[in-house]
């Protein structure tokens, strides 16, 4: 993949491995809310063959992260091989992330979650710790970075991952914000944080030259962005996430899915959308937006 100075662009490539309970998905999670194309419990065998095909169908991203653990058959097939494999490209930029928790913080997880150790087989939970502990102990001798997540809350392992991975995406700020617009004719979109309601703002539909073009039209922008109730709301929407984003990031949390809904999602809603996701963008937040009705 070529850069727009004809540089080659370096797939970024990342296995995620270590203790279960030690927060292999926390990882995961926070690779993919920084871009990051996750798949989880990846045979070490697979990884050559799926980076040949996404770099064929050239993936948006670029970049991967693998989850590879005890839970994949036969662990360790391939997997030297693999690393060597993906250490000797120069196309890829890989690295491995370990992480590992004390014997007692592990059992304490697993305890609280009720969930069984993949390597249950009816012996005690120290028996079983320690033979992970040998199973990955070479594995552990290869990795790039060791997180120790013993004394770490989900907020804190995510401050270690920023200082570790971290690049500010499309700016030196972490938080990715996801923008979308719908019709509330429609329903209401799934997995939403904040949802605003902008029917209170004049509608395009009612001016003929308008009623058939949409919010990504400039003539549907400058009327709906001219009008003084959507510029005083849009200040005010500014402040508000600016002064939210740094508590959300403290809690752990590294993104936020806000939607704009207006009659039947063409016109208000998508410039709203449109229009807040360039602020963003430009105040450094990482964004995405999503018409739902277009």
């Amino acid at each position: 993949m070529e850069t727009n100075n004809g540089r080659t662009k370096k797939i970024k490539v990342i296995i995620i491995s270590g203790m279960s309970g030690a927060g292999k998905t926390h990882a995961a999670d926070w690779f993919e809310d920084h871009g990051y194309y996750c798949i989880d419990n990846m045979p070490p065998s697979l990884i050559k063959s799926f980076l040949e095909l996404s770099t064929f169908r050239r993936i948006k991203s670029m970049q991967a992260a693998f989850v590879v653990d005890i839970r994949s058959d036969q662990f360790f097939s391939g997997l030297n091989d693999t690393i060597d494999y993906l250490k000797m490209r120069d196309d890829i930029e890989f690295s491995i992330l370990f992480v590992e928790a004390s014997d007692a913080t592990l059992i304490k997880r697993y305890n609280e979650s009720r969930r069984h150790h993949p390597l249950t087989y009816g012996r005690t939970s120290e028996e079983i710790i320690e033979r992970e502990r040998r199973m990955l102990e070479e594995l552990k001798a290869r990795s790039n970075h060791v997180i120790d997540t013993t004394n770490l809350k989900v907020s804190n392992f995510n401050q270690v991952m920023e200082k570790i991975f971290g690049e500010g995406g499309q700016g030196s700020n972490p938080f990715a914000i996801n923008v979308i617009s719908f019709g509330f004719k429609y329903g209401l979109p799934l997995e939403t944080d904040m949802i605003f309601d902008v029917r209170f703002i004049p509608n395009p539909y009612y001016v003929n030259s308008l009623k058939r073009l949409t919010g990504n039209n400039k003539k549907v922008q400058r009327y709906v962005l001219r009008q003084k109730v959507s510029q005083e709301f849009i200040l005010q929407l500014r402040k508000m996430i600016d002064t939210l984003a740094p508590c959300y990031v403290k809690e752990g949390k590294n993104h936020l899915n806000i939607a704009f809904g207006c009659t039947g999602g063409q016109h208000r809603s998508v410039t709203l959308a449109n229009e807040m996701g360039k602020i963003f963008r430009e105040a450094g937040y990482r964004v995405t937006v999503e018409h739902r009705e277009l």
